[in-house]
């Protein structure tokens, strides 16, 4: 019965049943999509058995297994591939990473739901649903240059001052991207403060657009 009732809890059409199975336990974020409502149910079935922190880390470990594996890949994400078959691939690789039942089950419900090529998604959600449960803001500091440790404190420093952080644990990332020429943009929950260099020249040269425009017309 206990096995059922945690297959029940992957099974995105059988969301409300696998609440009701645990009504003490809630997600401590609300996600929506395909990929929100596996992260959820799997939040909930690891809550329950305690091993929210187990199941984190073996997801970590097959999403970096799919990265580095070709024929991973392949068995998650070419349509061609039969359910059967993938459900079989699924087992076999579950049984040879010594995975929990409860990962294993996420992912043989995958399977036989025709849902693998969700597998990467439903680990980011499941991450961030994670990082909610610790209390956590996952702050990405988009730079030019890759910026040294004293330049990301201090910008770590201004918004956990601000109204932004809210006592939250910030988790600072950050990434290159030559293409914005200078400056920073800061990217928290779904809010973007954009104060690079190409989003300055953007907008002087709509600014001189609208001028010319205007002169050519007057």
């Amino acid at each position: 019965m206990a096995s059922q009732l945690t297959r029940m809890a992957f099974a995105a059409p059988k969301m409300a049943r696998s609440y009701a199975t645990a009504p003490h336990i809630k997600a401590p974020l609300t996600l929506f999509g395909l990929d929100g409502r596996y992260a959820t149910a799997l939040y909930t079935a690891a809550a329950k058995e305690n091993v929210l922190d187990t199941v984190e880390k073996e997801l970590k470990q097959v999403s970096s297994v799919v990265a580095k594996d070709k024929s991973v890949q392949t068995l998650l994400e070419n349509p061609t591939l039969n359910r059967s078959t993938k459900k079989q691939g699924v087992q076999q690789l579950m049984k040879s990473g010594k995975y929990s039942k409860i990962t294993s089950n996420l992912f043989e419900t995958l399977a036989e739901n025709g849902r693998l090529a969700e597998t990467q998604k439903v680990i980011a959600a499941y991450q961030e649903l994670m990082s909610a449960h610790r209390n956590e803001l996952n702050v990405v500091i988009t730079s030019a240059k890759e910026l040294d440790k004293a330049t990301l404190n201090k910008v770590a420093d201004a918004l956990s001052k601000g109204t932004v952080a809210e006592g939250k644990k910030l988790i600072i990332t950050n990434k290159v991207k030559p293409a914005i020429l200078g400056g920073l943009t800061v990217e928290f929950g779904d809010k973007t403060i954009d104060l690079s260099v190409a989003s300055k020249v953007t907008k002087l040269n709509k600014l001189i657009s609208e001028n010319v425009f205007m002169l050519w017309n007057s």
